[in-house]
């Protein structure tokens, strides 16, 4: 991971539910927050115009920005580094890697990543009746991670206390 900026404690993650407000968000975080961004429902034209208008904004407010994509393709972009599956990560010229993790196997994979977001902790809206790690479970795998973890899944400023674990991320929780 790039030592120049340490690895934000909030993540705000993108897609469409959350795309009408995602610059009140980006102006209400904490500075030095991070931004994932995913906008998957864009076309290629549509998603790199947004991915520019916010990667500008998150900076300005000295956030740290993150594409959902290669490595190749977060560098090509300007970004700060790429989330993925652990298997898209492959090692190249330097950048930040965020993989995605739901189980100990996957966790064992991420060990190309720089951090893990491992989820999902709690119920989710994205998955309503979908089977969560809950508070126990989650410590318990990220005990075995072998890089730093952002809990992910139904997290918000309230859920995110009640977990009591340092880094964390939400695609609608920072929601007003």
């Amino acid at each position: 991971m790039p030592q120049c900026h340490p690895l934000p404690n909030i993540w705000l993650l993108t897609d469409a539910r959350n795309d009408a407000a995602l610059e009140d968000i980006l102006r209400r975080l904490p500075h030095d927050s991070g931004l994932v961004f995913r906008h998957y429902h864009l076309s290629a034209a549509q998603r790199r115009a947004r991915f520019d208008a916010l990667a500008r904004l998150a900076r300005s407010r000295g956030h740290m920005v993150v594409l959902s994509g290669s490595p190749a393709e977060a560098r090509r972009w300007g970004a700060d580094g790429a989330y993925g599956a652990p298997s898209t990560l492959a090692r190249g010229p330097a950048t930040l890697r965020l993989a995605t993790a739901h189980s100990l196997r996957e966790l064992r994979q991420a060990r190309r990543a720089d951090a893990v977001l491992l989820s999902p902790v709690f119920p989710t809206r994205s998955h309503p009746g979908g089977k969560v790690l809950g508070p126990l479970r989650f410590r318990l795998l990220a005990r075995h991670s072998p890089c730093p973890v952002i809990a992910l899944g139904g997290l918000n400023p309230a859920t995110a206390k009640r977990l009591n674990w340092p880094r964390w991320a939400a695609i609608d929780g920072l929601l007003r």
